[in-house]
């Protein structure tokens, strides 16, 4: 029998979330943009350590909660709820900092960890994750950043594209080539940059689409997507971090957590257009009816309130499968489309039924509806996750005859 009964001390934790969520969090963020932003996640980080609310997923021997995947992922589901992240900036388990603390705790020496690893927990510093590049898109095999060894030291030469928060980060995880004529997925390492450094240039932070809507930190922090060019930057051996060749690898184990806070944060935002769009629908008459009373409504929230539904089983068997350390990779991309466009899907129905006022910025809609169109693209397109389910469909036919071990057979 499969029991979907959460634990008590669970329940008491996301209690205990939702309570700061709702007390110090949503109450603060009003003042985004009224004073410097990092002086308000300060004072809401403040709160958050003295309710040990903190890094929830980090282990307890390196200052965090100690969390397992699961009770983390109850956790991010109030988290989420946070219309402007303050609420991961308060627990300190914004991204990309918390996957990169994941990577450092999973792959770093005791040295790095101790460097770089304790003040990322403390929060005293902040990290960006310099992957992606224009040439190479969403194929992370295919970057052209290269790193050449010099004695002890490496020199790294490159471009980077949407580099999240390098503007305001102090230490970088860049990943290059060591090895080009190693097997493909080996090719690459991992270089642990302390920030600012005249070879790591942030060009620009990249102008997306309808930045207007989005909230506004102060003109003292620009916490874009940033482009970077590397030049001649001289990173020490010691810095190599989880060792050469290793670096597709970490990229990839970064994504499993990924997935499951994006998931969950997606959770909250569709569960609050929901609840916007049905107060909408019950409050609104037209032609002497409410709107929430027609067929036509109804069906359109019936098919939010089922793509939540199975977003919220597949977060928590994703987290499921982590928690056991089982592979979840034909899970992972099948999840990482479904959730992405489940969000689009039930913001877009909340516009239409507000109807102009859901085009509006008197209304949150449209600001979470522009920040989740950029999930179908963050951590792999669309397509990309659909032909590696794809091709796992046709190899799990090939090698059994049927294709449910790509399907969720595992479950039943």
């Amino acid at each position: 029998m499969v029991d979907f009964e959460l634990p008590q001390d669970v329940v008491d934790l996301r209690a205990r979330v939702a309570n700061f969520i709702d007390t110090i969090v949503l109450p603060t963020e009003p003042q985004i943009g009224t004073r410097p932003f990092f002086d308000i996640v300060a004072d809401v980080q403040a709160k958050a350590r003295a309710e040990g609310l903190w890094c929830p997923f980090v282990p307890v021997e390196y200052g965090g909660m100690g969390l397992g995947h699961l009770e983390n992922a109850i956790v991010q589901v109030e988290v989420g709820r946070s219309f402007t992240h303050l609420g991961a900036w308060a627990l300190n388990c914004m991204g990309p900092q918390d996957a990169t603390m994941l990577t450092l705790i999973e792959h770093g020496t005791e040295e790095q960890k101790q460097r770089y690893l304790v003040p990322l927990v403390d929060g005293d510093i902040r990290v960006c994750f310099a992957m992606t590049e224009k040439a190479a898109g969403a194929d992370a095999t295919g970057m052209q950043t290269t790193a050449v060894r010099n004695g002890s030291n490496w020199i790294l030469n490159g471009e980077k594209w949407f580099t999240s928060g390098a503007s305001i980060s102090q230490l970088a995880l860049v990943m290059a080539m060591t090895d080009p004529d190693a097997p493909r997925h080996q090719r690459y390492s991992t270089f642990l940059v302390e920030l600012p450094d005249p070879g790591f240039e942030i060009v620009r932070n990249i102008p997306v689409l309808n930045e207007d809507t989005e909230p506004r930190f102060g003109d003292e922090v620009q916490m874009g997507h940033a482009e970077v060019r590397i030049r001649d930057l001289v990173v020490a051996e010691h810095n190599v971090l989880g060792g050469l060749g290793q670096g597709f690898a970490m990229g990839q184990h970064r994504l499993g957590y990924g997935r499951l806070r994006h998931g969950m944060w997606s959770v909250a935002k569709a569960q609050a257009a929901l609840d916007m769009a049905t107060a909408r629908a019950c409050e609104r008459v037209t032609f002497g009816k409410r709107v929430a009373d027609r067929q036509g409504i109804q069906w359109m929230l019936a098919d939010c309130a089922e793509k939540l539904y199975l977003t919220r089983l597949m977060v928590l068997h994703l987290a499921y499968k982590m928690e056991r350390g089982l592979d979840l990779r034909q899970e992972n991309s099948i999840a990482k489309t479904y959730i992405a466009n489940m969000l689009c899907e039930v913001i877009d129905t909340a516009m239409q039924i507000h109807g102009s006022l859901g085009y509006t910025h008197d209304v949150p809609l449209g600001a979470w509806l522009n920040e989740a169109r950029a999930n179908r693209i963050i951590d792999g397109p669309d397509e990309v996750h659909r032909w590696t389910v794809g091709r796992s469909v046709v190899k799990a036919y090939e090698s059994s005859g049927t294709t449910a071990a790509a399907a969720g057979g595992d479950l039943f």
